[in-house]
């Protein structure tokens, strides 16, 4: 009996097992194969020296990332090109106005939404889900009929003058509609979310202090709201980031993005340690974009 409880005190107590981590394990392990095992093959294919006949062999080389700033001349001579980051910051720029252009459309567009009645508003909700039901490369056609020659909008300002058989197809303005139709929805939701938990007597009292709209919507709505302006702004900036669909078919490949560039190269350039560092380069982008955004709102948390 003495040496039994002797290796019991040695032995200590008994650990108990976690069970809500181990439940989690089939997540994790889902994650890990199907989201984080990629990033690193992209990781090690951008780094990779191109193939003889395409594709890569691996090895460690950057040429993909130098190709981003630089060309081989000639005589060997590395030579500045500019046309990568070009296209880079094209598609910022047209990433962070069509997030723009989104907010400013989905403000009214959810607040109008959550002050209506409940059948209504679900009603309004389900209409503003509803693209997600059609297939993308149909909504980008449809755009195209719309804004190509012939279509309705060329023969409406053919009334106002405009010359005849307009086409405004294969521009940036063109991309930029329909990327704008294509990601509000992801923008209006959110917005919807936390504009329909904002306490309505917050905005009586502001308008019984004398504060108008205006004054209301930046000093009481928006602040209140800004988790879901936060949480919209990610959601259309990140794909529209990658959108491809829509530079290849609204500009007819004329104004090239990131998106439409990665799978140029991993398709007929057959280049894909520059199409994988272009990818990484995008990765980069966006997740310098979410750690602004995550010290912003860290910041604000230590002042509240």
């Amino acid at each position: 009996m003495t040496d039994l409880s002797a290796d019991n005190r040695t032995q200590g107590p008994k650990r108990k097992v976690n069970l809500p981590y181990l439940g989690l394990l089939p997540a994790w392990v889902i994650m890990g194969f199907a989201l984080i095992l990629p990033i690193f093959i992209i990781a090690a294919v951008s780094v990779s020296t191109r193939g003889a006949y395409g594709g890569f062999d691996w090895g460690v080389d950057f040429a993909g990332y130098r190709q981003i700033i630089f060309n081989e001349g000639w005589s060997g001579e590395m030579e500045f090109t500019p046309q990568y980051l070009l296209i880079i910051l094209r598609t910022i720029l047209l990433a962070g106005v069509t997030t723009g252009i989104c907010l400013l459309l989905a403000v009214p567009v959810a607040y109008w939404i959550a002050s209506q009645p409940g059948n209504r508003k679900s009603i309004l909700v389900f209409l503003v889900t509803l693209p997600f039901w059609m297939s993308m490369i149909l909504r980008v056609y449809a755009w195209m009929i719309i804004l190509g020659r012939g279509g309705p909008l060329p023969r409406f300002l053919e009334i106002f003058g405009a010359q005849e058989g307009l086409s405004l197809m294969y521009n940036d303005g063109a991309t930029l509609a329909a990327m704008v139709y294509t990601y509000i929805p992801l923008m209006v939701l959110p917005v919807f979310a936390s504009i329909e938990k904002l306490d309505g007597t917050l905005i009586e009292a502001a308008h019984d202090l004398y504060g108008n709209r205006w004054t209301t919507l930046r000093r009481v709505i928006l602040p209140l709201t800004a988790p879901g302006i936060v949480s919209g702004a990610i959601l259309v900036f990140v794909p529209a980031l990658g959108a491809v669909l829509e530079p290849i078919l609204m500009g007819g490949g004329k104004q090239m993005m990131m998106g439409s560039l990665i799978q140029l190269q991993f398709g007929g350039g057959r280049n894909w340690p520059f199409g994988a560092a272009i990818a990484m380069t995008l990765l980069i982008v966006v997740m310098l974009v979410l750690i602004v955004i995550a010290l912003r709102s860290a910041q604000k948390d230590r002042e509240v």
